[in-house]
């Protein structure tokens, strides 16, 4: 796994084998901070990285300035390398030891983004009880943007709040958000 951009660029970070994860691509994970470096000034955003598994996505916002992370995890050794990596990088990482659905239930954050990446066998239900709990719970901000991360076999469009995917290989990012005009 490497940081692709910020202080922290081309740093390669190695999480033990025992991980129970599947990292972002370095591909897939570049065009996403593309399209995000866009529309957010990294210094002065709030994300939620949910299924956060080694840190990854984390360690990117962090290396590009963002102030106030979150990664949510159910895995003790996730949790435990992530506040590893971030001591030693000196990034603002907090970590909860948590099921992603329970997180969502009770917490009163609010984020610019909001990051998730569940296992690609989930199925099309628990994919979207994870968008209903981000909307129903109002834990966006107003120019918030929720990205579930999934295979190119799950489809997740016909969800009020989806606004565009993006495909990059067997990777699709689904981006929801707030006030979608509906036609």
């Amino acid at each position: 796994m490497r940081i692709i951009s910020g202080k922290h660029k081309s740093r390669r970070l190695s999480a033990p084998k025992n991980l129970p994860v599947r990292p972002t691509t370095d591909m897939a994970k570049e065009s996403l901070f593309n399209i995000l470096n866009n529309t957010y000034y990294f210094d002065s955003i709030t994300v939620i990285d949910l299924f956060a598994g080694t840190g990854n996505i984390s360690y990117e916002f962090g290396s590009r300035g963002t102030k106030e992370i979150y990664a949510i995890d159910a895995h003790f050794g996730c949790i435990k390398f992530i506040n590893e990596t971030a001591k030693k990088l000196d990034l603002p990482i907090n970590t909860f030891k948590s099921d992603v659905y329970k997180f969502l239930e009770k917490t009163s954050l609010k984020a610019d983004v909001i990051f998730a990446d569940p296992p690609y066998d989930f199925k099309e239900t628990e994919f979207l009880k994870i968008v209903d709990l981000v909307f129903t719970n109002n834990l966006l901000k107003e120019e918030g943007v929720l990205i579930v991360e999934h295979s190119k076999h799950t489809d997740l469009s016909k969800n009020d709040n989806h606004s565009y995917d993006k495909r990059y290989g067997g990777n699709v990012f689904s981006f929801f958000e707030n006030n979608i005009d509906q036609e």
